[in-house]
């Protein structure tokens, strides 16, 4: 079978996209793949690439810290499909490369952002509508728990109620990295999948011990400004209004890797040039990423990225 309709179709869906996004005032940009610097992340693992003129580098799993260096200079409203790398995920929704479509747009708030997610999955998946719910509700609709104000051993609670493996270790981690790991696995085996059928849902106001790198809310400092977008049960964005200091930025950064250790995964460098640029020039605003090869799978009724890329790594 000619692989030529798949390419055609995912050329398609990056059209649209781009189009969307340039009739927005968005201008694309292209970032590095390789660079001295990783932002951390408690459960995703880089992949390290030696140079023969330097120290080893960094295979990014996604631009975030360089778009936002960019930002920092004047940018504005940015986005880039970009080439991502994480070692060790491979399914029929994850791959050690992959696509996405990462953007910034400074001056707005996730009411704005919901209106552009809307008009987005419109254009490229025809769908109708964006639902918005928060943490707290869907957890307490489908596992009866409030992640916001439950603890580590009633989040343990809930993972066994649900009949899901605890991972190995847990009761010798600290209570944080507990907590953190079974909302994780809650979210993904229970929660999300039953989200997004029908029209896209937005899923905000995490926990701020779940806020990773966004602003956490004025009004209530225990949620976070976060949100991931569900269509049909998968995960296809995640963003957040960004928090622009420094000191916070970094404190974040060493929990993280605190969580790595305790996980027992190495604990990343400090990205100083990324701090070094969240000073008075960075400014407020979301930024977001979509995964480029799941939105061509929903957009094509495939069950697997494999199906709509001309390469996986498997046989790259």
């Amino acid at each position: 079978m000619s692989v030529r309709p798949m390419l055609v179709q995912r050329a398609a869906v990056r059209a649209t996209l781009r189009n969307f996004l340039d009739g927005l005032g968005f201008v694309e940009v292209d970032t590095p793949v390789l660079s001295c610097e990783v932002l951390p992340e408690a459960h995703i693992e880089p992949i390290t690439v030696s140079t023969d003129n330097g120290p080893a580098r960094f295979l990014q799993a996604s631009p975030e810290a360089l778009m936002k260096r960019l930002l920092a200079a004047g940018a504005g409203s940015i986005y880039q499909f970009s080439r991502c790398f994480r070692a060790g995920e491979r399914s029929p929704h994850h791959d050690t490369e992959f696509v996405m479509l990462e953007w910034y747009q400074p001056g707005v708030t996730l009411t704005e952002t919901a209106t552009l997610l809307e008009q987005l999955f419109a254009e490229s998946l025809g769908t109708t509508g964006l639902e918005r719910t928060s943490c707290t509700a869907a957890f307490e609709q489908f596992l009866r728990v409030d992640p916001v104000t439950a603890d580590a051993d009633g989040m343990a609670a809930a993972v066994e109620q649900q009949g899901l493996q605890l991972p190995e270790g847990l009761a010798d981690l600290p209570a944080s990295a507990r907590w953190s790991l079974c909302f994780n696995l809650l979210l993904a085996e229970v929660v999300a999948p039953q989200l997004g059928h029908g029209r896209p849902t937005m899923l905000e106001s995490w926990p701020a011990a779940e806020a990773a790198f966004a602003r956490l809310d004025q009004h209530d400092p225990r949620l976070a400004q976060r949100f991931e977008v569900f269509v049909k049960g998968i995960e296809l964005v995640n963003g957040w209004e960004e928090e622009p200091s420094p000191a916070v930025l970094r404190n974040r950064i060493e929990a993280t890797n605190a969580i790595r250790n305790a996980d027992g995964r190495r604990v990343l460098p400090l990205p100083k040039q990324l701090l070094a640029a969240h000073g008075e020039s960075m400014p407020e605003g979301v930024g977001a990423a979509l995964g480029f090869d799941r939105l061509v799978m929903l957009a094509s009724g495939s069950e697997s990225i494999d199906q709509v890329r001309g390469f996986s790594s498997a046989d790259a």
